[in-house]
């Protein structure tokens, strides 16, 4: 009982000079992240929470610019349609990720059972609103067929202008993949939930800011928020 009162003691301090004061479910996710001991819990460096309406606060005023997104975990909750392809070529086993069968299918109609997060339909709309233009970078391998729906499920579950959007880039999973394309598309801001998507874009001398991965994703292990001491986005794990 100690322990656990000067932990939260310690959460309560280093939050106080936090953007954003993060809510008990935000620090309940944070301290059940799976490979974060109590002791480096409470030393890191405490976590910069912003939300959707700081984040546009910051860009008040900056012209409009080119901003990319992550798709799987960030954009939208896709593990129900991943969790359908293992069922169908590996149970098991991860096997699957490697089946070029599944790719083709997972991003040639399987993402009708993805469900588009509510904090990403803010983030789209507040820059919409600002006359940004869309990029989606995926670490997802081109599907071998050449075709893919996923471009045509964003525009439509978002709500996004075709002027204000380019079709999905699939970069393929290996690591700084998406770098190249974060820096020839000029995209000054990167969204992502994983540690690969907050590297990548900094390597493209990119701002990124981590979007929270759902609790319940199938894609493990879970990144460490904030370890990189990028900004993340509060109650975005929705």
């Amino acid at each position: 009982m100690r322990k656990t009162k000067m932990l939260l003691g310690a959460l309560t301090l280093a939050l106080a000079g936090a953007s954003v004061t993060m809510p008990a479910q935000a620090a309940a996710t944070d301290a059940l992240n799976p490979g974060v001991t109590m002791n480096q819990l409470t030393n890191r460096q405490p976590i910069h929470w912003v939300s959707v309406e700081q984040i546009a606060a910051s860009l008040k005023g900056k012209p409009a610019m080119n901003v990319g997104f992550d798709i799987d975990d960030t954009l939208l909750f896709s593990s129900p349609a991943f969790f359908h392809g293992k069922q169908v070529f590996s149970p098991g086993s991860n096997d699957y990720l490697k089946n070029p069968k599944f790719w083709e299918k997972v991003s040639n109609g399987w993402d009708k059972f993805s469900i588009p997060k509510e904090s990403a339909r803010q983030l789209i709309k507040m820059h919409l609103e600002r006359g940004d233009h869309l990029y989606f970078i995926t670490g997802r391998p081109r599907p071998g067929s050449g075709k893919e729906d996923v471009t045509e499920i964003l525009q439509k579950d978002f709500s996004i202008p075709a002027k204000q959007m380019s079709p999905v880039i699939f970069a393929g999973p290996d690591h700084g993949a998406k770098t190249s394309y974060i820096k020839n598309n000029h995209i000054k801001l990167y969204y992502g939930d994983s540690d690969g998507d907050i590297l990548d874009a900094r390597a493209a001398g990119s701002e990124a800011i981590r979007v929270l991965r759902p609790l319940n994703s199938t894609n493990h292990p879970m990144p460490h928020n904030g370890s990189l001491g990028e900004r993340v986005l509060v109650n975005s794990q929705y």
